[in-house]
């Protein structure tokens, strides 16, 4: 627990600057990682990142983790007219690439490449939308993960006797998962009546538990990819905590559905 705190604290020290400042120092660290959790997911599968096939999905995860301006910009300098032909385009040469070795690598692996790409670049990508929208917005989106995450945990081990999942994360109890909501409605409200950036607290209390339910289902998803490639943790770099998709697997899901369904403005 003490390693914990301590990784906490000096991990937000280091990341809210950039979350305050904004513009591009927080697009290149997110960028970074994008990156880290990229490797974290290809390692528990067994593919390198420095593989012609990791190659090759580190492209398709950059092309989609960067903003639309940078994207168009790349875009165009190669001479294609949108991003989605030059994530075609990299699809295809992973699946030439399969011919190629014959079958040394699988189309499974390509999929999971992929896919991979796809999870953790479009995550990635709406976290710095979000702060492009305004700074108030990604404050609530951290602000609304961390408080379910800490108040799940709190309330679970304090109250919780059903288990929510025990084949997928055995720890996670019902209670928690209730007072993980309780707790980051209660916080959402706290930040509406100190500075008031959503319509209503009707609305605010709505997306605030859309949000954290999305989160933990978040949060289940990562737990069900480790137990199936059976790892504790997804990376280390967080001493206590173990990798970026331990740490952000709830935003992930959070900030791109919040703006898939415009509840965020643009």
């Amino acid at each position: 627990m003490k390693q914990r705190i301590i990784t906490a604290i000096i991990a937000g020290a280091l990341f809210i600057p950039f979350v305050i400042y904004g513009k591009v120092p927080f697009t290149l660290l997110v960028l970074a990682m994008a990156v880290v959790g990229f490797y974290e997911i290809l390692k528990m599968k067994g593919i390198s990142l420095f593989s012609v096939p990791g190659f090759l999905g580190l492209l398709t995860l950059i092309l989609l983790v960067i903003p639309k301006d940078w994207s168009s910009e790349v875009v165009e300098a190669i001479g294609y007219s949108s991003t989605l032909m030059v994530v075609y385009g990299l699809m295809m040469l992973l699946l030439i690439y399969v011919v190629l070795v014959k079958n040394k690598i699988t189309f499974d692996e390509v999929a999971f490449i992929l896919l991979g790409a796809f999870y953790v670049g479009l995550g990635f990508h709406y976290l710095n939308e979000t702060r492009n929208v305004g700074l108030e917005y990604v404050v609530y989106c951290l602000l609304v993960v961390w408080t379910t995450d800490s108040g799940a945990y709190f309330v679970g081990r304090k109250l919780g006797k059903n288990k929510l999942w025990p084949e997928i994360s055995p720890k996670k109890t019902v209670e928690g998962f209730v007072g993980g909501i309780v707790i980051a409605v209660i916080f959402a409200i706290g930040m509406q009546a100190i500075y008031p950036f959503m319509n209503s607290y009707v609305s605010l209390i709505f997306v605030t538990i859309f949000a954290s339910i999305i989160g933990q289902m978040g949060d289940l998803v990562e737990s069900a990819i480790k137990r199936h490639f059976d790892v504790k943790d997804s990376g280390n770099i967080l001493p206590g905590h173990g990798g970026i998709l331990d740490r952000f697997d709830s935003l992930l899901f959070v900030v791109p559905l919040l703006h898939f369904l415009h509840l965020f403005g643009n």
